[in-house]
């Protein structure tokens, strides 16, 4: 266990060394991920109408909320994989005593981390240039958030890990996350929260993994109606599947990899 422990640490402290040489990227990367401010502003407007569930400050405070949730969930492992296995770099991974993911697990941790000065501005700002929206969340509403949160980013990471595994076969393995993406933008609560969605869509899409990576967190911050324990089984479920794909797919391609000669 402790051996675990200061493996971990050293990986954790070494990246986030790494991250801070990088701090003006950092500041970029956050601003790039900005696009719920700018939707949050459409989505005002149109709460002025009255037409929909939430009103003009519920869009602001939700937008808002999905802006810190995709601050602390922003994936990018399968673009680093692709690139260590058409360079070979991951042949020196696997010659560690532990699995190459816990380097990409400790990458991302460590940039969250140096994230949060930044997030903090942006907190800042939104309250000062929307008074009207502010609101106070309690205690339990962010203890739920962090931990829905966290189970967001472990279940994003797990999916985009997965589709990393098919570049033992292919060099493009990222494609498919960007069709992913397409999906995701639209199903996950990001471009419109799922209060607007027709019921019986809405149904059939909390059934998938997309408003779990980030409506479920978003809306439990803002204080709108979700089903906390449904929602962290379907999590749950979603987590076993991937997990058992991701396992299946880096055996086959360990081989595939090893019979071209790596």
């Amino acid at each position: 266990m402790q051996w675990i422990i200061t493996k971990a640490k050293t990986l954790l402290l070494t990246n986030y060394a790494n991250m801070l040489e990088y701090r003006a990227e950092i500041f970029l990367w956050a601003l790039s991920n900005s696009l719920p401010i700018i939707l949050m502003g459409v989505w005002i407007k149109a709460g002025q109408s009255g037409k929909f569930a939430l009103d003009s400050f519920d869009f602001a405070r939700y937008f808002f909320s999905v802006f810190l949730v995709r601050q602390f969930t922003a994936i990018w492992v399968i673009w680093d994989f692709e690139k260590e296995l058409i360079e070979g770099k991951l042949s020196f991974y696997l010659l560690q005593p532990i699995d190459p993911v816990w380097h990409h697990v400790a990458r991302h941790v460590a940039e969250k981390m140096t994230r949060i000065p930044v997030i903090i501005i942006f907190i800042g700002l939104f309250f000062i240039l929307y008074p009207q929206a502010f609101w106070k969340p309690s205690l339990i509403q962010i203890l739920l958030f962090v931990f829905a949160v966290i189970m967001a980013f472990i279940l994003r990471f797990l999916i985009q890990y997965t589709f990393s595994m098919l570049a033992f076969w292919t060099e493009r393995a990222s494609a498919i996350q960007q069709l992913w993406f397409l999906f995701y933008g639209f199903l996950s609560g990001f471009i419109a929260p799922l209060e607007v969605f027709p019921p019986g869509f809405r149904e059939i899409v909390e059934l998938t993994p997309f408003p779990y990576m980030m409506h479920f967190p978003a809306a439990l911050l803002v204080g709108l109606d979700v089903n906390f324990v449904r929602s962290i089984f379907i999590m749950l479920g979603w987590m076993i599947v991937f997990f058992i794909a991701n396992r299946w797919l880096w055996k086959k391609g360990l081989k595939q990899y090893s019979g071209m000669g790596a």
